[in-house]
């Protein structure tokens, strides 16, 4: 994360609260709170403080749920979008700059293990 936080610190955002604009930025859909967790990593009381400071800097917005009422459909605001346009081309040129170093076929194989471990870990 060392290639990552200076670009986030320059816009006052954390690493966890950069999963969840990016995770929201990924589709143009809503999504719930669990879905959010799962797709971060993220444990729900540290999500939901997040989702709080990141509504009140208006980079997410919060609904009711279409089906469930007590469910919000969280998704990111124009500012959000915007926030995360700016920053991504930082991050992705960090990214090829870690390919450069490791290569190619190790940086593979260490998204391969991630994954499995992810995967063992939500069993």
């Amino acid at each position: 994360m060392r290639q990552f936080r200076p670009s986030l610190n320059a816009h006052d955002i954390s690493e966890q609260q950069w999963r969840v604009l990016r995770a929201l930025t990924a589709s143009d859909a809503p999504k719930s709170v669990g879905q959010l967790a799962d797709e971060t990593f993220l444990l729900g009381p540290s999500l939901s403080r997040m989702l709080a400071t990141l509504e009140e800097r208006g980079l997410i917005s919060r609904t009711a749920g279409d089906t469930d009422a007590r469910r919000s459909e969280i998704a990111a605001t124009r500012l959000g979008r915007e926030l995360v346009a700016t920053i991504a081309p930082i991050s992705e040129d960090r990214y090829r700059w870690i390919e450069e170093q490791v290569g190619t076929d190790e940086l593979e194989q260490l998204y391969r293990l991630l994954d499995r471990v992810a995967t063992l870990a939500s069993q």
